[in-house]
C-alpha cells in the first residue's frame, strides 16, 4: 500500500513515474534474492499507462548529418576525433555512452572487415562491422593521434582544454553533448539535436533507404522491434504535391 500511495501521489510526469516504480521493484527483487523480504512488495503496483508511438529524439535528414561531417576539420587531431566519434554512432546506431567506453582493441579487423565492439547497457557487448566511411575516419584519427598500439587505452580520449592535445581519460557524454552543439553550430544544422540524434538519424536512414526494420533491430541491438519503430521516421515527410490534393 506504502508503493502504491508513493505511485499514485508522484508529481513527477507520466514516463518518470514508470521510471521510479521500475527502480523501486529492482531495490525489492535484489532484497528478495538477497533473502531480506520474503517477497517484492511493489510487484503487482500498477504504474500510469503511457503509450509511445513516436520518439521524440531530433533526427537529421541524410543531407543534414553529411553536411555536419563534411563541416569538421580534418587537418586538427580534434577534428579528426570528433568526425570519427560521429560516425561511429551514426554509422552504427550506437548509444553515446557505448562509444566513449569504447577502448582502442574494440576496434579491431576480423578477416577483410573492421569491426567494432560496443558496450551496452546491462553489461553486454555487440559487435557489428565498421561502415567504410566510419573506418575512414576512425583510420585518420588514430593515425594522427598516435594511439592504435595502446589496446587498453581509451580510444575517444578528452582533449586538454584549448591545446588540441589529447589526454588517457575518455571522453564523458557531457563533453560529447557540448561537441556536437559546436559542431551543428558551426556547420549551420539544427541546434536542436543531441547524442541521441545520430542513433536515430542511422536507423531512419538506413529505413529509408529499403532496410528492413527486424535487420535494424539488430543493428542497433533493441530487445523489442517496438523500440525500434520509435525511431523510424520514415512516414513522416510529407510532400507539396499531397498536401496540393486538399482543393476547396
Amino acid at each position: 500500500m506504502a508503493v502504491a500511495a508513493y505511485i499514485e501521489q508522484h508529481p513527477a510526469s507520466k514516463p518518470t513515474v514508470k521510471q521510479h516504480l521500475a527502480a523501486i521493484r529492482m531495490l525489492f527483487d535484489y532484497l528478495v534474492t538477497g533473502g531480506v523480504l520474503p517477497f517484492n512488495p511493489a510487484a503487482s503496483v500498477k504504474g500510469p499507462t503511457y503509450v509511445v508511438k513516436k520518439g521524440k529524439t531530433h533526427v537529421l535528414s541524410a543531407e543534414d548529418a553529411r553536411t555536419l561531417l563534411d563541416s569538421i576539420d580534418p587537418s586538427s587531431l580534434i577534428g579528426l576525433r570528433d568526425r570519427a566519434l560521429i560516425g561511429v554512432m551514426v554509422y552504427s546506431f550506437a548509444r553515446v555512452s557505448a562509444v566513449v567506453s569504447m577502448k582502442v582493441e574494440d576496434y579491431y579487423q576480423n578477416g577483410k572487415r573492421w569491426w567494432v565492439r560496443l558496450h551496452q547497457k546491462g553489461g553486454k557487448f555487440h559487435e557489428m562491422p565498421v561502415h567504410h566511411k566510419a573506418e575512414e575516419y576512425l583510420d585518420a584519427y588514430l593515425a594522427a593521434a598516435g594511439i592504435a598500439t595502446d589496446k587498453k587505452g581509451f580510444l575517444f580520449c578528452s582533449a586538454y582544454r584549448r591545446t588540441g592535445k589529447l589526454t588517457k581519460r575518455s571522453m564523458s557524454r557531457w563533453d560529447t553533448f557540448k561537441m556536437i552543439k559546436r559542431r551543428a553550430q558551426t556547420a549551420g544544422v539544427s541546434e536542436r539535436i543531441g547524442c541521441h540524434t545520430f542513433r536515430a538519424t542511422g536507423i531512419t536512414v538506413y529505413l529509408h533507404n529499403g532496410g528492413s526494420l527486424e535487420a535494424a533491430q539488430r543493428m542497433a541491438n533493441h530487445e523489442s522491434i517496438r523500440t525500434t519503430k520509435l525511431y523510424d521516421r520514415t512516414g513522416e515527410e510529407i510532400t507539396l504535391d499531397e498536401v496540393e490534393r486538399i482543393v476547396l
